[in-house]
């Protein structure tokens, strides 16, 4: 809430939509540019009317229709190079990658899907470690980013950190944790919440340094503080570009997670690959990385979903 001077010793609340209002009021040669700029433009008698765009529906079948005829080839070409190859270790095929996904989802000759856990197990266990390392990460990263764009000397000094963190591989720093830590879940969570911090960090930094300068001026000269021009202009300006950071962060936890799980992760998708690596099955460490790329398409799908709803002026200009 902003506050405008309406007297020598009286102030009156004033929203963030009222700034334009206030403006217009006080130089009302605004309102004539502004009607102006929104009045309907009419086309010049004799030009052609612009082709009526495609309908949404129709458009939306074609994508999906466009995939599936790609998933299609893909499974085609698959199979060909299966068969050429002839070499289960090596490319298995997708039929042995649909009975591997069979006898992991079920229990079959006294054995419960892959290492004593079902394969929606396996995958359930890892969803977890991700969604919190995640939120860890993404909670860490909001606060460091918006200290540093909005602290001058503290992004001074800061910045070559996050940065150095960003450049290290998950694996360099995991036996560190394990040292730490043990090999029980704190030292997987903290892999993941730091593999998710930087690229949170970084985009809201950015995001938040580079706020329109008018609307922050603006602000300042209705009366709002420091911070709260950050939490009413600031932050609601740089959403688009932090949504993005999250959304990287979620991808950098999925890549980190097989490497989080090298120890000790069984139940989890990282163990059951890793598992599956030491007895040659091909076929099931291809249907894990299918599980784990397949999640993170559902999760990116929620995380574009969660973005238009809460971002609706995302690409308006």
């Amino acid at each position: 809430m902003f506050y405008e001077k309406v007297a020598a010793d009286s102030i009156a609340p004033m929203s963030i939509g009222a700034i334009g209002i206030a403006s217009i009021a006080t130089y009302p040669c605004l309102e004539f540019s502004v009607t102006t700029l929104l009045a309907p433009v009419s086309a010049p008698e004799g030009t052609a009317k612009p082709a009526p765009a495609l309908a949404p529906g129709g458009g939306l079948r074609r994508r999906i229709a466009l995939r599936l005829l790609a998933l299609i080839a893909l499974g085609l070409l698959w199979e060909v190079a299966a068969r050429v190859l002839n070499n289960p270790a090596f490319i298995p095929s997708p039929g042995a990658v649909w009975r591997q996904l069979i006898l992991t989802s079920t229990t079959h000759d006294g054995v419960r899907g892959y290492s004593g856990h079902l394969l929606i197990e396996h995958l359930g266990v890892s969803l977890r470690r991700i969604v919190i390392g995640s939120a860890i990460g993404v909670a860490g990263g909001l606060l460091i980013g918006v200290l540093l764009g909005t602290i001058g000397w503290l992004r001074v000094i800061a910045e070559p950190v996050v940065t150095f963190v960003r450049a290290l591989p998950p694996l360099a720093y995991f036996s560190l944790f394990i040292i730490w830590f043990g090999i029980d879940e704190t030292p997987k969570l903290w892999l993941l919440s730091i593999a998710a911090l930087p690229p949170v960090a970084v985009a809201t930094a950015a995001a938040v340094h580079g706020a329109p300068s008018g609307l922050v001026e603006a602000a300042r000269a209705l009366g709002a503080g420091r911070w709260q021009t950050v939490r009413d202009v600031v932050l609601p300006s740089a959403l688009p570009e932090i949504f993005t950071g999250v959304r990287l962060a979620v991808g950098v936890a999925y890549s980190s997670v097989v490497a989080a799980e090298t120890i000790n992760g069984v139940p989890g998708i990282g163990g059951m690959i890793r598992d599956a690596q030491r007895y040659s099955q091909t076929d099931v460490v291809v249907l894990g990385l299918f599980a784990i790329g397949l999640s993170g398409l559902l999760i990116d799908a929620l995380l574009r979903i969660a973005e238009e709803r809460l971002i609706p002026w995302r690409g308006i200009s």
